[in-house]
């Protein structure tokens, strides 16, 4: 079966196409229209879809929207209840009910030749669960947590894989959502609430749990599987902050103990599941399931074994889930999603055929990785954009920007390079047989979503990828699968004898992460970086910008 997942109703619009039980393509909407997460999660934009991000999966495949045997929408508008009756403050939410019931209808309007009686609903936390238990490694038999703001009508999902089949076990009602809460945190600290929540992750490092005991009042589990969590009084905590000014330690003891006590949380919900299944593995899924260093939490202390987390966790992974949902329910073979590089790709005639219109001076060196690999040796910024573009939040290797770890002064560097906060930190790539020498945590950790201890001598020697806390967020390499970066991470070592390299999104604050060749000329041509590693071409800086005493010339 060929059949078409779509995200479309909250926000973080996307596609994924998955034929006979593969996934072929992902891709975020995000990445095409330059929107940070594609639309605003409100009922005004709910109609929008992820219109190219869907044709370009087709493409991808050589199909066209008539060759499709199945859309899965990841919302079934049929399990809602109105907002007010959810304990919800959303009078407007009676339009997106009405979006999402014509969906069908837009979906063929925007996918000409496609038949709308082939539009499936599918609940989007099943979809959510569908995303992490079926696209898993070797997870055949596992148990499935999701997590997130909200659903149709409710916020958490337990369930089972076995096989074909996913169980639901249980489900909290809204209004109490874990995800929700965090998401009202992140607006009263002056962030943008369903966007910037991984930065009250971060701050919360820089803070002490303090009113951990008071904030139990009003966040916490049941023991039979589900929790409370509603209606916290933020300002009772702290005054709320202006998105442009500083945070103060009551700011970040906030952060820190909404962090102590959401990760207590979902430890009690992973040990109620673990009670009811048995399992081995767990898999994560969910806008929460992104919040890394409550997963790292899970793996140390919960019951499981091995835990798995969906690495586009957000509404994005939906568009996968409800599609290998629909592949399990026909029948279909459904195998693990191998990687997250699902997106766009270029050849090499082609990447110079963008960097020769663009007029830009370029070069083919010998190997691009030990040309990159001594760059960072010299402490330049690199912009490396490879394969592949990822699909999710996290840059992996494909969409990346590098630098030396030994430098301590290449985090604020790297900050002011994306015009970042600084107290954010940025994440160490290394190769998967180095990381346990340097590493304390859930290994192999391909995805960037745990948080690991760094060992003992090493901080010193990679300060740049430390953050305050002695953590570091990791993606662990295997060269079967990464060859390329793999390669560039072994010349480097050689170089300077670390194992180690600095690895955070190629983009600027407030833009989605570069994807084809346009937005990576520029975003090396608006941010101080050294070196764009495209393809198999190096473009160097000091040539592209070069001046003469009459004037610029490349």
């Amino acid at each position: 079966m060929r059949i078409l997942g779509i995200n479309a109703l909250f926000h973080d619009p996307a596609a994924a196409l998955v034929i006979d039980g593969r996934t072929v393509a992902a891709a975020e909407e995000e990445r095409f229209s330059r929107r940070k997460h594609g639309k605003r999660p409100v009922p005004f934009s709910a109609w929008e879809l992820p219109v190219e991000a869907a044709r370009w999966c087709l493409r991808k495949a050589g199909l066209r929207p008539q060759d499709l045997d199945a859309v899965a929408y990841s919302y079934d508008p049929a399990l809602a209840r109105p907002a007010e009756d959810m304990g919800l403050d959303d009078p407007w939410d009676h339009l997106r009910q009405t979006y999402a019931r014509q969906a069908p209808g837009f979906l063929a309007s925007a996918l000409p030749g496609l038949d709308p009686e082939l539009v499936r609903f599918v609940p989007h936390h099943m979809a959510h669960a569908a995303s992490s238990a079926f696209a898993a490694e070797a997870a055949g038999r596992s148990s499935v947590l999701v997590l997130d703001g909200r659903g149709e009508r409710a916020s958490h999902l337990a369930a089972r894989r076995r096989g074909a089949e996913l169980e639901p076990l249980y489900a909290q009602e809204l209004p109490h959502s874990l995800g929700l809460v965090y998401e009202e945190l992140t607006a009263h600290l002056g962030f943008l609430r369903s966007s910037d929540e991984f930065k009250v992750m971060a701050l919360a490092s820089h803070g002490t749990p303090r009113m951990l005991a008071e904030l139990r009042r009003h966040v916490f589990p049941t023991g039979d599987g589900g929790f409370r969590a509603t209606g916290v009084p933020w300002s009772e905590f702290c005054p709320p902050r202006g998105a442009e000014e500083p945070w103060t330690q009551a700011h970040a003891d906030t952060a820190a103990s909404a962090q102590a006590v959401l990760e207590e949380t979902l430890l009690d919900l992973t040990r109620w599941l673990h009670g009811r299944t048995g399992d081995d593995v767990l898999t994560l899924a969910g806008g929460v399931a992104l919040n890394c260093v409550a997963n790292a939490r899970i793996s140390r202390e919960g019951p499981f074994s091995r835990v798995w987390v969906q690495p586009a966790a957000g509404d994005a992974g939906t568009a996968l889930g409800s599609a290998l949902l629909l592949a399990a329910g026909a029948g279909e073979d459904v195998a693990p999603m191998g990687g997250a590089d699902l997106g766009r790709e270029w050849s090499d005639a082609e990447l110079a055929g963008w960097l020769k219109s663009a007029g830009v001076p370029f070069e083919r060196p010998a190997d691009i990785a030990a040309t990159v690999a001594q760059s960072l040796a010299d402490n330049a910024v690199v912009a490396w954009f490879q394969g592949r573009s990822e699909y999710g939040p996290r840059a992996l290797g494909h969409r990346s920007l590098l630098a030396h770890p030994g430098h301590a002064g290449n985090l604020e560097r790297l900050n002011d390079v994306k015009g970042r906060e600084q107290f954010r930190p940025v994440a160490p790539m290394v190769l998967a047989d180095r990381a346990a020498e340097i590493f304390d945590g859930p290994l192999p950790s391909p995805y960037m979503l745990f948080v690991h201890d760094v060992r003992p001598g090493w901080a010193e020697r990679i300060p740049a990828v430390v953050h305050v806390d002695g953590t570091a967020r990791i993606q662990t390499v295997d060269p079967a699968r990464e060859p390329l970066v793999a390669r560039m991470l072994t010349a480097f070592e050689e170089l300077t004898g670390l194992p180690v390299v600095v690895n955070t999104s190629l983009n600027t604050a407030g833009r989605p992460m570069v994807d084809d060749p346009r937005d990576a000329l520029e975003c090396f041509g608006s941010a101080p970086v050294d070196l764009l590693a495209i393809g198999p071409y190096a473009v160097r800086r000091g040539r592209m910008f070069a001046t003469s005493a009459d004037g610029w010339s490349a």
